[in-house]
């Protein structure tokens, strides 16, 4: 594989650094924050899409073609995003990209639309779910990602909580609470989440900010406790959600904590250690100890940087490399459109309407999704798991699934 660091940083483990033209093959950017504020989870992430795409081209390519991808890690910062897709749409042309946050992706939705280039995003923001505008404030045709949508994700940890305080036997209305940094990722869903949780019963409290990263959270922790709040949703990514449990630990709080799916990992778990116990969070794919078929090319793939196949990935290595395969399939199908592998025809094999769709060989990894040309929003079912911590041992398992309903009024929400 060949790679372009862009931006000034370097991208380490990721792939080897030389020159990719579009006459080498399938050009696709690749954003990623390896070194910025995300970065706990971006690396992983980072690394199951360079993983995956460089397997792709180890086993015949698309179509027999060369995925070539530009990397840069632009250290979830926003120039350095719109400077890496500005290279990207040079004289040798992307036809798709995998990107990253929130803040960079919805400040592309624009230009991705206009340059006709599908933008594969780890951001599952809701706004970008609304192709055609309909309900939202601008569409967002060229907008893909894989998983629920974070408003869908919080909208199913809400179900559980209202659920999970009948059953407690709790009085009067359960009380909830959003906690996050003030930046478009972590306030993509407070709206709509918390009108959800209104109409579940839930009294909705006055958000709580703290940074995304790593720091010393007493004071939020103090204010949440004295807020009286039953369950609070962590908005932010795992980094700070390990700061922030640790200090609320510290100070005797005594919450259900909800986090989103960038919020914790295996790794964060244990970092975390006792106050992580009973986090209850969503989980987008398979995890590493699965016993499903699709875990065998998971894991073929995580050779390509682990020869040895020991190292244990976190789920969100998983996601990545499902996003890249439903990316590739829409490229094979692309391949046989009039014109071959443009942006238009990636988009529009992507909107086919495959219903439960799956990529071949991940049986058991990635969630059944269906795209279509007037709803961007591939998921809506909602696993959500609980961690058990104590005495040092870690686990997590499955404890709730949702299905949320396409309303129309949430598209784009």
């Amino acid at each position: 594989m060949k790679q372009i660091l862009i931006a000034g940083a370097t991208v380490a483990a990721i792939a080897a650094a030389g020159s990719a033209t579009a006459a080498d093959g399938i050009l696709v950017g690749h954003i990623a924050d390896i070194t910025g504020a995300t970065s706990a989870v971006g690396k992983p992430y980072g690394q199951g899409i360079a993983d995956a795409m460089n397997y792709i081209n180890a086993h015949g390519g698309v179509a027999g073609k060369k995925i070539i991808f530009e990397t840069v890690d632009y250290a979830y910062e926003v120039p350095r995003a719109m400077a890496a897709y500005k290279k990207l749409t040079g004289s040798d042309r992307a036809v798709a990209i995998q990107g990253w946050g929130t803040g960079d992706t919805e400040a592309l939705v624009t230009s991705v639309a206009k340059d006709e280039i599908p933008y594969f995003s780890a951001s599952y923001s809701g706004h970008l779910t609304d192709p055609k505008g309909v309900t939202s404030v601008k569409g967002a045709p060229y907008n893909f990602f894989y998983g629920p949508s974070y408003s869908d994700a919080c909208r199913g940890l809400v179900q559980w909580a209202a659920e999970d305080w009948k059953k407690k036997g709790g009085k009067g209305k359960a009380k909830f609470v959003h906690m996050g940094d003030n930046h478009p990722y972590p306030n993509a869903p407070k709206a709509a989440c918390g009108a959800y949780a209104k109409e579940l019963g839930l009294d909705v409290l006055n958000e709580i900010q703290y940074s995304l990263k790593p720091g010393d959270f007493k004071a939020q922790c103090l204010s949440l406790k004295e807020s009286g709040a039953d369950y609070a949703y962590l908005a932010n990514t795992s980094g700070s959600t390990i700061s922030l449990l640790k200090s609320c630990e510290t100070v005797g709080v005594n919450v259900q904590f909800l986090a989103n799916i960038w919020g914790t990992d295996e790794g964060s778990l244990k970092a975390a250690g006792e106050a992580s116990d009973k986090l209850v969070w969503v989980v987008g794919a398979a995890t590493w100890t699965d016993d499903v078929a699709g875990m065998k090319l998971v894991r073929e793939i995580s050779k390509v940087s682990d020869a040895s196949g020991t190292e244990a990935r976190p789920v969100h290595y998983i996601r990545a490399v499902c996003s890249v395969y439903y990316m590739k399939e829409a490229m094979e199908a692309a391949d046989k459109m009039q014109g071959g592998i443009t942006g238009p025809n990636i988009k529009k094999a992507m909107e086919a309407g495959k219903k439960d769709w799956v990529p071949a060989g991940l049986d058991g990894v990635c969630l059944p999704s269906t795209w279509t040309a007037d709803d961007h929003r591939g998921t809506t079912t909602v696993r959500a798991y609980q961690a058990s911590t104590k005495g040092g041992t870690i686990g997590m398992k499955l404890v709730y699934t949702a299905d949320i309903p396409r309303r129309k009024e949430w598209l784009g929400w």
